[in-house]
């Protein structure tokens, strides 16, 4: 008998309308990281010249990425606040080098600022990532309403600099749950349509909690929405396993594979092909070919 879980309680949408572009999640997606910034806590100052960041682009996409996330504010704990204008020029420059080599791929900037986001729009972005959920700019969730394009709300409190000092929760799962129920309405009423729940790993919570958020992922699927997880090479993994951020892919591959057994629909990740590998492994177990399951025949 098939063992019940959330998943089976908790239905969530399974497409997504990126300006036009419909993109099926019920087989879950990858989304590429591309941070061009100085300070980056794994890939800092890797991609900052137009050469370097199209190159990262074509790799993305050529390991089976469905989404380049294009970063310009280092998010990291403690990392410093740059003024908006530093972003946006990173941002935008870097956004317009992508479309134009490659006009078809999917290209979401990360940024909580609604300026920087309608910039990049303007440039060919097509989704917006902001892990503040507009807290941090609240004229964010009516910039992406008149965008029309899909958002991602991660959970999140405080800023960058302040989230580690603000851990304390009555219930984790049932706070975060919450959370997202209060801001999915208020954005229903602005009439976004197209939505993406990122729980925060490494965002104002522990390590403890970060693997309590993991261990029960799937009830955040209450919530009806796809779960993007963005767990790659964080300090949960190599703190962990008492490593260094670089060694710490192979920690960051085991850890995806349970987030998608708990129904993360995106996997936002540094290294696309592992993650892709990851997919296709977990989808071909979800799916078995009937030839596949039926016995050998006897001698």
């Amino acid at each position: 008998m098939k063992s019940e879980s959330a998943l089976d309680f908790f239905p969530v949408a399974t497409t997504l309308n990126a300006r036009g572009k419909l993109i099926d999640l019920s087989r879950p997606q990858v989304m590429g990281i591309l941070n061009v910034t100085p300070d980056s806590f794994f890939d800092g100052g890797k991609y900052i010249t137009e050469s370097a960041i199209i190159a990262q682009a074509g790799k993305i996409l050529a390991e089976g990425a469905t989404f380049i996330d294009v970063g310009a504010y280092s998010s990291r704990p403690g990392a410093d606040d740059i003024p908006e204008q530093e972003e946006m020029t990173r941002s935008v420059a870097a956004i317009r080098s992508i479309h134009r080599e490659f006009p078809k791929a999917i290209i979401a900037v990360d940024t909580f600022r609604s300026k920087v986001a309608e910039a990049a729009v303007d440039e060919g972005a097509t989704l917006i990532n902001d892990i503040s959920a507009g807290e941090l700019d609240l004229n964010m969730p009516a910039t992406v309403a008149r965008l029309m394009v899909p958002y991602v709300a991660m959970h999140m409190r405080g800023t960058p600099a302040t989230m580690k000092s603000l851990v304390s929760y009555d219930n984790l799962i049932k706070d975060i749950v919450d959370y997202f129920h209060r801001k999915l309405f208020a954005f229903h009423q602005l009439g976004i349509k197209d939505l993406i729940i990122d729980p925060g790993f490494g965002f104002a919570k522990t390590i403890d909690q970060n693997f309590q958020l993991l261990q029960h992922l799937d009830y955040v699927r209450i919530l009806g929405k796809p779960i993007l997880a963005g767990l790659s090479r964080k300090s949960m993994i190599w703190k962990t396993l008492h490593q260094q951020p670089n060694e710490s892919l192979n920690g960051t591959t085991s850890l995806n594979t349970i987030a998608l057994m708990k129904g993360a629909s995106i996997l936002r990740v540094h290294d696309v092909k592992a993650a892709v590998e990851a997919v296709t492994l977990f989808t071909a177990m979800q799916h078995p070919t009937t030839k596949d399951l039926n016995p050998p025949p006897s001698s």
